[in-house]
């Protein structure tokens, strides 16, 4: 039977130093988070300035690439999964996680739970943060809970009168705005959004005719997952 060799207690000690050492000073993998949206402009901008808002530390280990197609129906889930493969291909690693972002409005009926059902059968999975009638019911839920369907021509007037009851006079709402992001932040409460979006998701709770849940946004969770890389930078 070998003789077991002691070895001295501060040897030990160091050998621990050295390995802690070795995982602080190791360098994060890079994550590689490609979001695509219908819109070229309005989902792209406020994913943007959200993106831009996260620590320098996040920034330094996460990869974004935002992009605004001008595709709707299941043609734009297509051409996600096809951004992926092209991404993949320049950097030669995985993109962790695909987002694609998209509105009931631009979809017929069939045509958006098809678009929806795409993206949650796919292997690798797509994520996907949908609207329904409008991303812009996003920004109404920071400000109150809505669950009567709205047309996409009261949008407007309901967040041109939230901004003015908070404060800023005057305000008139610019489809393509850069600010939407800040200007939420500012005068709206993000963390009642995400509350309200996810109450009503629940009263739609087991029902697979996406297309009759209006209103209803899954926005909230890419929200959240991005909001979720600052505490892990913290």
């Amino acid at each position: 039977m070998a003789r077991k060799v002691k070895i001295d207690n501060s040897v030990l000690k160091r050998l621990q130093r050295k390995e802690t050492s070795r995982v602080v000073n190791s360098k994060p993998k890079r994550k590689y988070i490609l979001i695509v949206c219908e819109g070229e402009k309005t989902e792209p901008n406020y994913f943007k300035a959200l993106k831009d808002s996260l620590p320098k530390g996040v920034l330094e280990v996460c990869e974004f690439r935002i992009v605004g197609t001008g595709h709707n129906t299941s043609s734009l889930v297509r051409k996600a999964m096809q951004l992926r493969t092209e991404w993949e291909t320049e950097t030669r690693r995985t993109v962790d996680k695909l987002w694609v972002v998209f509105d009931r409005d631009s979809f017929t009926p069939t045509s958006f739970n098809t678009a929806i059902n795409t993206c949650i059968r796919n292997r690798p999975k797509v994520d996907c943060a949908w609207s329904n009638e409008a991303f812009e019911l996003w920004y109404l839920l920071h400000f109150h809970y809505y669950n009567t369907g709205i047309s996409r021509a009261d949008y407007q007037r309901l967040i041109e009168n939230n901004f003015r009851a908070k404060g800023l006079v005057g305000y008139h709402y610019e489809k393509n705005s850069t600010e939407m992001y800040s200007l939420l932040q500012q005068y709206g409460d993000q963390n009642a959004a995400i509350r309200n979006a996810k109450r009503l998701e629940r009263t739609y709770m087991g029902r697979r005719n996406y297309a009759n849940q209006n209103p209803c946004t899954t926005v909230y969770q890419l929200v959240e997952e991005l909001e979720n890389l600052k505490e892990r930078e913290e």
